[in-house]
Parts: C-alpha cells; structure tokens; sequence
C-alpha cells in the first residue's frame, strides 16, 4: 500500500549538511590519530610492565570510520511521521549499522591440551580391564578353567562397575576449559600421576604374575580387574572431594578494587590456590562489576591538568638568596612586605577556587543529563504509542500483511534516535550501543510486550559488563601479578593484580576470623512476675 510521509524539517536539510559533515569528521578523525600518535608517544614512556598476552586495545568503536558504523546516526536518520505502514529514510538504515566481526582468534592448542591428556587417560582406564579379561582368551584359551556362576556375576558387577565409572569421569573431567591458567592445577595433575601409577603397577602385576605363568585360573584374573575398577572408583572419589568440595567452605574475604574508579566488591572464597581464585573473580568481575567506561575519566584529567597548569614552580635556591638579600638590608619598607603579602593571598585564593569550578561543572553535568533525559523519555513514550496504534492496525490486516517486530523498531526508531544519540553522548555512554543493537533490543522489547521503562532501563542505568557486546569488554587477556607462586594456596595478607590492557584489578585477601559462640541458658521462669495487690483499699 503507498502512503505518503511527511519528512521532519531537519531531514530535508540533512542532505545538503552532510558535506560539511564529512569534511568536519575528516578533520576530527586526523586530529584524534595524531593525537593517538602523541600520547601513544607519551604512554610508552611510562609503560614498565609490558602484558605478552594482553589483547591490544581496540580503537573506539564511535570514532571509527563510517564503513564500520556511523558515528552520526542519530542525526542521519531520517525522522518519519504520519500514518505510514512503513518507516522510509534517505538511506537504507542497515548500511549504517554493519556489525563489526570481532576479531578471529587463532586456534591455541595449549588450551585443548589438558582435555586432550584427560581423554587419552580416560581410554587407557576404559581399557585396561578389559585387557586384562581379553588378552588370557587369546593367548592360553585351552588351558583356561571354566568360568562358573560366580564368575558370571564378577562380569555383571564389572561391566555396571566400568558404565559408573565412565559416566562420573565424563562429569567431572570432559568439560570445556572456562580459562588458560598460566600453570598447571597442581591437584588434577596430581590426580593424574595417581591414576597412571596404579594402572603401571597392575599392569605390572598382571605381566609378572598372570601372562608369564600363563595363569589357568580365570575367575581369579576376573576378581583382579574387578580390584582395579574398584580402585579407580575411588580415586575418582578423591578427585570429587579435592575439586569440588574442599574449596566451598568459605575461609578467605577477598576485596578487589578496580584501579581506575575504585570500583570495590568482596567475595568470601574457600582454599584455592592464586590462580583459581584469579579465575573465580574474573568470573564474577563480568556479572558484578559495571563496565568500564574510560571516557568518565576524561573529565578528571582535564580538570587535573588545568589546575597543573595554573600552578607555578619556584626555585628553592633563588628564594633562598632573595631572602638572605633581604634579612641583611635593613632599609626595607612596610609597604613591600604588605604588597608581597597581599599577592600570595591573592595567590592562594585563586588556587581554593578550584572546588568551585568542579562543583558548577559537576551541577551543570548534572542538569544536562536531566535534560536529555526527559527528552529521551518522551521521545521513546511517543514511539511506543505509536507502535501500539500499529499493532492495532495491523490486527485488522490479513494474517500475511502483518509487520515483523524487527520492521516496525525500524520504522519507529528515527523518531528516537536523534535524543538517545544526544543522551548516550552526554552520559558518555556512545561506544558501549551500536544502532544495531540499539534496533536489536527494541524489536525484543516490541516482541515481548514491554513497556517504554523496560527499553530505556538498558540505558538509563549502567549494566554489568556482559550485557554489553564483546567489542565493550575492552580485552578478554588478563596478567597475573602475584609476589608468590601462583599455584601456592590463599593466605592472610596475600595480595596479587590482574591486569588488563587499561586498568587493573587489585586484590587483598583476609582470612575470615575464627567465631566463638556461648550458650546462656535462660529459665523458662526467668521472665514471669507475680503481681500483688493489697487486701485493703481506701475508701
């Protein structure tokens, strides 16, 4: 069905201003490379610990070229009013928003390595007993004793032996890697030395004492890979208590500090070595902490360097020749010292005036974000209600001329995206949303029903850094700085960083203190009274 749009009037002069725009973002973009090129210049200076693993830091995904994503996307959208079925733009909307492929990862092999070892240890455990029943039937069958009904049931409690072994080592062994720790886990490996030195010592037995007298006892080598599957079961029960429960009794609180906000969380954590505990916090420093935001700490340093720049250096030596000058010339006048005093008042009220400009910057900040707020609220409010009058509309269409949740967050997003833009600026949120994302989560908000607060609380308010995309996590890469061993176990006082390619997460460990609780028994009686009145009364 054609229908008409009328265009908003800053989509007609959108076409003529892009131009402008294009020569203004090309000079923004060489400014900002040549100012990376300085302070990549001035950071190396200041680089003493250099991560070999670390990811290096992606480019800001707002300030990338145009192909990538539009940083202007906000004012490009082409607004779109009236009754239409459909949203049109200038431009085709998905040419703005191009997903960017994150970048490949080459295969490591040393992180299949460990699952590898456990598999091939693994097969060796499967079929070592069945060796021991298979190889005596091939190379001595004739003189072989028959195998009675006991004999028969040392089978059946071997083979639902073998299946409970193979289900619990599947459990408890074949899981994917969660992390690449930097050294081995001391107790699988020791687990693993365990396990190959008691299929050596009975194969060991078994070829001393079984293939070399060529044993006619059957049911005697039947009831021996019997004893090594038992034996294996129980060394799984020791993997099971040494993996699994030995660290879920807490007995160490660890504060981890982001160096960069200050950003502190604490954790209650059982014995585990550095390592494990750097990979337990890495884990819930994505569900716990807010992501990370390096654009509010311009703001500060900005602020720092204007207060550097009004302060002055003196040199300590001059004062000190101007002084002694002085105390040796006895005609000096009240009114130079009165001058010179009055200067370095002037001086010092001039350097307390800084908490002034950082508290109006501070309010005006403050004012700002209210105001883009409010817009933005009533913005996405008005194309809810919009979206509502379609959904009415479209009930009355045949079932095939029904509009796709993802076309109609197409068609209602122009008249949103110029005021989330100027909000995600001014919050200094724009590199954490895409517009594809941004599409993405209003069409799962229109598909489920939610209402205008359900969208914008993505926005409103800043999420742990998983529910951003993988290109906002800054680096997946994390280095390891501990004084001590990293497999030697928790302590009081350990302390140990993980650093990233921007910031770094500082941890503190404190063993949880002992608790002493006393029993005071208290006489059900105690607490009752007996209250007495007197006989007499006046009258």
């Amino acid at each position: 069905m054609d229908t008409d749009s009328v265009h908003s009037g800053y989509s007609h002069h959108s076409s003529r201003s892009r131009g402008s725009n294009k020569q203004s973002e090309r000079s923004s973009r060489d400014r900002h490379k040549s100012h990376s090129r300085d302070s990549s210049s001035r950071s190396d200076k200041n680089v003493t610990i250099s991560a070999s693993s670390a990811q290096p830091q992606q480019p800001d995904q707002s300030s990338a070229p145009t192909d990538a994503q539009d940083d202007n996307w906000g004012e490009t959208t082409t607004a779109v009013t009236g009754t239409s079925d459909h949203s049109l733009s200038q431009e085709d909307l998905a040419g703005f928003g191009k997903e960017t492929e994150g970048p490949v990862e080459k295969l490591n092999c040393v992180r299949f390595l460990p699952l590898a070892l456990a598999l091939v240890l693994g097969l060796l455990v499967l079929i070592t007993p069945l060796s021991f029943l298979v190889l005596p039937q091939l190379m001595w069958p004739e003189r072989l004793q028959a195998c009675g009904t006991a004999c028969e049931g040392l089978f059946l409690s071997l083979a639902f032996k073998l299946l409970i072994l193979l289900l619990a080592g599947w459990a408890l062994f074949v899981r994917p890697a969660r992390a690449s720790l930097p050294r081995i886990a001391v107790f699988r490996a020791l687990l693993g030395l365990l396990t190959l030195l008691l299929l050596l010592s009975y194969w060991l037995f078994f070829g001393v004492r079984i293939l070399d007298s060529q044993d006619e006892n059957y049911q005697g080598i039947v009831q021996f890979a019997v004893s090594l599957v038992d034996a294996l079961l129980f060394i799984h029960y020791l993997a099971v208590v040494l993996l699994e429960i030995r660290h879920l009794q807490p007995c160490f609180s660890l504060c981890v500090v982001r160096s960069t906000d200050g950003e502190t969380h604490h954790y209650n954590l059982g014995q585990l070595s550095i390592q494990r505990a750097a990979l337990v916090i890495l884990e819930h420093y994505y569900k716990d902490f807010s992501v990370h935001n390096p654009a509010l700490l311009t703001a500060a340093k900005s602020r720092a360097a204007k207060h550097l720049a009004g302060l002055k250096v003196y040199n300590v030596d001059e004062f000190k020749a101007k002084l002694k000058s002085y105390l040796l010339d006895c005609a000096g006048s009240d009114a130079a010292t009165a001058q010179s005093r009055a200067k370095i008042a002037a001086a010092a009220r001039q350097r307390d005036t800084s908490h002034n400009e950082l508290y109006y910057e501070e309010a005006e900040h403050d004012r700002r974000v209210r105001k883009r707020k409010a817009r933005l609220v009533v913005a996405v409010e008005e194309a809810f209600t919009h979206v509502r009058r379609l959904q009415e509309e479209e009930k009355k269409k045949p079932p095939g001329d029904e509009m796709d949740p993802r076309e109609a967050a197409q068609a209602i997003f122009p008249s949103m995206a110029r005021a989330l833009q100027k909000y995600l600026r001014t919050t200094r949120q724009q590199h954490c949303h895409s517009m594809d994302s941004i599409q993405a989560h209003l069409a799962f908000c229109i598909t489920n029903n939610m209402t205008p607060k359900a969208f914008l609380e993505s926005y409103l308010m800043t999420g742990p850094t998983l529910q951003y995309t993988r290109e906002c996590w800054q680096t997946r890469h994390w280095t390891l700085v501990s004084e001590a061993s990293v497999t030697s176990p928790l302590r009081h006082g350990s302390e140990f960083q993980l650093k990233s390619s921007d910031f770094s997460l500082v941890v503190t460990s404190k063993a949880i203190p002992h608790l002493k609780l006393i029993e005071e028994y208290v006489h059900p009686k105690s607490h009752k009274f007996v209250l007495q009145l007197q006989s007499e009364t006046s009258v």
